[in-house]
C-alpha cells in the first residue's frame, strides 16, 4: 500500500507542498488510518507458510492429493526480465487427505546438487505415475545455461527422487506438464517465452541470438510430444501446438492477453481436451478447447484473473466429485519471487466453459 506524504518547507514566509497541496496533520492521519484498515480479502489462504512455494502441480495418488511446487528462496539474485531472481535449488512435495485439511510438507524430494547435468534454476515441475513408479519432471538450466527437462524416479509419490544422469533427449525450455489420456498414453507439454527461452527454439533447433517476438510477429507456440512407455524419453519429434482464436487464426504477439507465455496444463473434461496456460506479462490464466491431445485448441476465455505478484501459474485436478484450481500469489511475502501456493474450487458451466475466478479484492 502506498501512502501519500505532504512535505512542508517554510522559507521566506511561503509554504510549498511537494504535491501542491496543503493538508492539516489531523486530516492526513485520518486518511492513513482509513487506508490501513482496508485489507485485501483473499479467495483462499496459503497451503503452507513454513517455506515459499509456487507453480503447484497437483495430482491424486492413492486417494490423496499430492502437490509438486517450485520452492522459492531468497538468494539475493538481482531481478531482471529473464527471471534470474527465481533462483530455486530444490523441490518439496506437499500432500493432504482433503482440500481444507492438514497439509504435510514431506521435505526435500530432489536437490539440484543431485542432478548431474544441472547448472542453476529449478523451475516449475510436474509428476506422473506409471510402471509402478512415480516420475518427477523438472526444468533446470544445464551447464551451458540452456533450459532442458529432466526426469527423476521414486517408489513413493513424496520421494525422494533419483534423477537420470542426462536430461530427456530433445526437450527444452520450461514448465513440463504430463497428461495421461484415457487410452493410457502419456503426453509431455512444455515451453515458456522470455526467461523460459522458448523463443530461441525454431524447428527444434536452438539459436542463442534469437530475440523475443515483436508485436507485429506471430506469437511463439507451446510444444508437446508423446512419451515412450519408459516415461523417460520421447516417442516422437517435438511438435508445435496451434492455439487459435475464435476465427481459427493463430495469435500474434500483440495479442498478449490471449497468446501463450508459459505454464501449460492439460486435462480432459466431458470428452474435451482443455489446454490452459498463463499469458505472462498480462498475468491471466486462460483456457482453450480441442478434440485431440495434439490440438488445435481454440481460445475460450479467462479462468483466473491476475493474482498478487508478477507470475500466474496453476494446475487443475478432479478430487472426488469436485474440480480444484491450484495456483499461487505473494500474500505471505509481498515479493514476486517469494510466493505461496493456494487452492480453490473450480466450477464449469453446463456448456463446458469455466467460471472465471478472482483471487483477491
Amino acid at each position: 500500500m502506498k501512502y501519500l506524504f505532504a512535505f512542508f518547507i517554510v522559507a521566506a514566509g511561503s509554504l510549498i507542498s511537494c504535491n501542491n497541496e496543503t493538508k492539516e496533520a489531523s486530516s492526513e492521519q485520518a486518511v492513513d488510518s482509513a487506508k490501513a484498515e482496508k485489507k485485501t480479502e483473499y479467495l483462499s489462504q496459503p497451503l503452507v507458510s513454513n517455506i515459499y512455494t509456487a507453480d503447484p502441480s497437483a495430482h491424486v495418488f492413492n486417494g490423496r492429493i499430492y502437490v509438486y511446487p517450485s520452492h522459492d528462496t531468497a538468494t539475493g539474485t538481482k531481478e531482471d526480465d529473464l527471471g534470474s531472481h527465481f533462483d530455486m535449488r530444490d523441490y518439496h512435495v506437499l500432500s493432504m487427505d482433503s482440500v481444507g485439511g492438514p497439509v504435510t510438507d514431506h521435505g526435500v524430494a530432489l536437490d539440484i546438487k543431485n542432478v548431474p547435468w544441472a547448472g542453476r534454476q529449478m523451475w516449475a515441475p510436474d509428476a506422473a505415475y506409471a510402471n509402478g513408479k512415480y516420475y518427477l519432471y523438472f526444468p533446470v538450466k544445464n551447464k551451458q545455461d540452456v533450459f532442458q527437462i529432466g526426469v527423476a524416479m521414486s517408489d513413493k509419490p513424496e520421494g525422494p527422487f533419483t534423477a537420470e544422469k542426462q536430461p530427456i533427449k530433445n526437450t527444452y525450455s520450461i514448465d513440463p506438464c504430463v497428461f495421461k489420456d484415457d487410452n493410457g498414453k502419456f503426453y509431455l507439454y512444455f515451453g515458456g517465452i522470455w526467461g523460459g527461452q522458448l523463443q530461441r527454439w525454431n524447428n527444434n533447433k536452438y539459436d542463442s541470438t534469437a530475440k523475443n517476438r515483436s508485436k507485429d510477429e506471430m506469437a511463439v507456440l507451446p510444444r508437446m510430444a508423446r512419451l515412450n512407455t519408459d516415461m523417460k524419453s520421447l516417442a516422437e519429434p517435438v511438435k508445435e501446438i496451434k492455439l487459435l482464436d475464435k476465427d481459427g487464426k493463430l495469435f500474434g504477439e500483440k495479442d498478449n492477453d490471449k497468446r501463450f507465455f508459459e505454464a501449460a496444463w492439460v486435462f480432459k473434461y466431458n470428452g474435451k481436451y482443455y489446454f490452459t496456460y498463463s499469458t505472462g506479462d498480462t498475468h491471466l490464466l486462460c483456457y482453450a478447447l480441442g478434440d485431440s491431445p495434439y490440438g488445435p485448441f481454440t481460445y475460450q476465455g479467462v479462468l483466473l484473473n491476475p493474482v498478487e505478484g508478477w507470475t500466474n501459474h496453476h494446475s487443475i485436478v478432479q478430487f472426488k466429485d469436485k474440480w480444484y484450481l491450484f495456483y499461487h500469489d505473494t500474500q505471505l511475502s509481498g515479493k514476486t519471487h517469494l510466493r505461496n501456493v493456494k487452492v480453490t474450487e473450480l466450477k464449469f458451466n453446463p456448456d463446458g466453459t469455466i467460471q472465471t475466478l478472482t483471487a483477491q479484492k
